[in-house]
């Protein structure tokens, strides 16, 4: 079982740094990201028209790369957590977590016994289709699998403390724009309401000692994350990753008049 880059760094008191895929399913986007020097990947199944057969394939690239892949599933639900993570996945992220009881779903469905009920099936391709003892792959699956829940609602913050205090929870993640558009002031992620929902997360993981995560799009927005204690950073996406640099690079050649 391959060590979990992403867990190994949140662990030891560090930052973990990754980005996110919604578009781009080729053989080489493995490589790509991995000459970055990215910590994680997490390929994305709720906004984008990935469906298990491309998660297989991305993970299967991903298998040889110095990263942790990840998936973020469409909902916290045993059949779309499971076979993620029997494609090879080695962590999950589960959008719109609103309870301790929802937390411990999660949980349950992604470890195996006695710390959870995912089902047996070994020798595939979360074990790289190799042979070996069941138990010990039981337990370090148990132990490398990271478990990632996004706080993007108004009732997530409301019971964040319990969602944090659920044990095999690894990370806390906020959903900005989703919360921003749960409290009603969509986008305005400056105004005193969502400061303070984001404080009292915060404030959560700190008493349970959980990390905390988010998507940022840029260094000036990252700061202000960082500023807060934030050490799982996903820096951007596929999609606005291009976009920007060849934006820019538009912008540059249309500007161009000589040496003067």
């Amino acid at each position: 079982m391959q060590q979990n880059r992403f867990k190994q760094l949140l662990a030891a008191g560090g930052r973990a740094v990754g980005t996110m895929v919604f578009e781009f399913n080729t053989p080489g986007i493995a490589r790509l990201l991995d000459a970055t020097g990215v910590d994680f990947v997490v390929f994305d199944m709720e906004h984008s028209g990935f469906e298990i057969g491309a998660i297989r394939e991305l993970i299967s690239w991903s298998r040889g790369a110095s990263f942790t892949p990840m998936v973020r599933v469409p909902i916290g639900e045993y059949h779309f957590l499971a076979r993620a993570l029997d494609v090879g996945a080695q962590g999950v992220m589960v959008p719109m977590v609103e309870s301790r009881q929802h937390a411990e779903a999660i949980v349950s469905a992604c470890k195996y016994p006695p710390q959870g009920r995912r089902g047996a099936a070994f020798g595939v391709a979360h074990d790289d289709f190799r042979a070996g003892s069941v138990v010990e792959t039981m337990a370090a699956s148990n132990a490398e699998g990271a478990i990632i829940l996004q706080i993007e609602t108004a009732r997530g913050v409301e019971n964040a403390d319990e969602i944090a205090a659920v044990p095999g929870v690894d990370v806390l993640w906020i959903g900005h724009f989703d919360l921003s558009q749960s409290l009603g002031i969509p986008g305005q992620f400056d105004h005193p309401r969502f400061v303070e929902t984001v404080d009292a997360v915060v404030a959560a993981c700190n008493r349970h000692g959980r990390p905390l995560g988010v998507m940022v799009n840029d260094p000036a927005t990252g700061r202000v994350w960082l500023d807060r204690g934030f050490r799982a950073i996903a820096y951007s996406g596929d999609i606005w990753l291009l976009q920007r640099a060849l934006a820019e690079g538009v912008a540059w050649v249309r500007s161009w008049d000589g040496d003067r």
